[in-house]
């Protein structure tokens, strides 16, 4: 599907600097920065606070009007605006969050990070010693590579890419690499997903 005529509209009145232009865009494209914010940061497994939410955002619409509009005024017009403007988003915050650190891997598993404020959601000390003891245990049940990637994610708190660096791995075959040896630990009788 091509550039729409209304996002034609758009992308010249923001080019052309019109009144309310700026405006009108991120009103349109806001939802689609939240998505992808949204969903990067689920498929990397990493907890987001809404200050980074929001500072992730703000970077994907920074990095639009940077350089005078550059990334607006690099677009062809061959897809949508909306599938162009995602792909960018995309990347900006895939960047954004592996330069940074102060975003909090997912406790996916028993394991919650030290770095979590401690409150009532946190399990107590007792239940993450018997939890880190069980996923101990269960790793026998997996091969070397994937008890490698479950104790590196779960218990190292390593990302993907630290993993698939530590592993001489493709960064995309971690994440297949823990469903498979999740989907062994919970037919041997542990849910390396739950609480």
């Amino acid at each position: 599907m091509g550039l729409s005529e209304i996002d034609r509209n758009l992308l010249q009145r923001c080019l052309d600097r019109k009144p309310r232009a700026w405006e009108d865009f991120v009103d349109r494209f806001m939802g689609l920065a939240i998505h992808v914010v949204n969903h990067s940061a689920q498929a990397r497994s990493i907890r987001l606070t809404p200050e980074d939410r929001e500072d992730l955002v703000g970077e994907i619409f920074l990095s639009f009007i940077k350089n005078d509009f550059a990334v607006l005024r690099h677009f062809r017009g061959t897809s949508s605006l909306a599938t162009y403007l995602t792909v960018v988003a995309r990347r900006v915050t895939v960047k954004a969050m592996l330069s940074r650190k102060a975003t909090t891997p997912l406790a996916e598993g028993a394991i919650r990070q030290k770095a979590e404020p401690a409150d009532q959601t946190q399990p107590p000390p007792d239940r993450e010693i018997a939890n880190r003891e069980e996923l101990e245990q269960m790793l026998g049940a997996l091969d070397g590579q994937e008890a490698q990637v479950v104790r590196m994610f779960h218990l190292e708190s390593k990302s993907y890419e630290e993993i698939g660096r530590s592993l001489g791995i493709a960064q995309n075959s971690v994440g297949p690499i823990l469903t498979r040896a999740r989907t062994k630990m919970r037919s041997a009788g542990v849910n390396p997903a739950s609480n």
